[in-house]
């Protein structure tokens, strides 16, 4: 089993990726000033949608962020799945939560989620080593 499996309960997706890439519309057109007038409830459109909020196939995703990291930690092959370890986000900030064998462990698992699209910190306050 992986952390996306584990934490997320899917496999990942075919075209999946850690970058914050939107899908992209083979034409894009303005909606007509009617149609935004009216329209308030509507997802974002792909180009407003934050890069800490993209899924891993370009969708707007509540926790594409936290996502994205698992995935990041799937692929690194340092890097095991440590079933006491759980990844959420608040915001661009991307929440460890739980205990990894050492520091070490941390220390990488701080790396590679620092290097996924739209994380501006890491927060491990919630983590014991040991």
């Amino acid at each position: 089993m992986g952390f996306l499996s584990r934490i997320f309960k899917q496999d990942k997706p075919a075209g999946a990726s850690t970058k914050a890439g939107r899908r992209t519309s083979a034409k894009k057109t303005a909606p007509s000033p009617t149609a935004a007038a009216t329209n308030t409830t509507s997802a974002p459109a792909e180009d407003d949608i934050p890069d800490y909020k993209v899924g891993l196939t370009g969708e707007f995703d509540e926790s594409g962020l936290a996502k994205r990291v698992t995935l990041a930690f799937d692929e690194d092959s340092d890097l095991d799945d440590v079933e006491t370890l759980w990844v959420a986000q608040l915001s661009s900030k991307v929440v460890l939560k739980g205990k990894v064998p050492s520091q070490a462990i941390l220390d990488k698992m701080v790396a590679v989620a620092k290097d996924v699209e739209g994380a501006t910190a890491v927060d491990t306050s919630q983590v014991d080593v040991g």
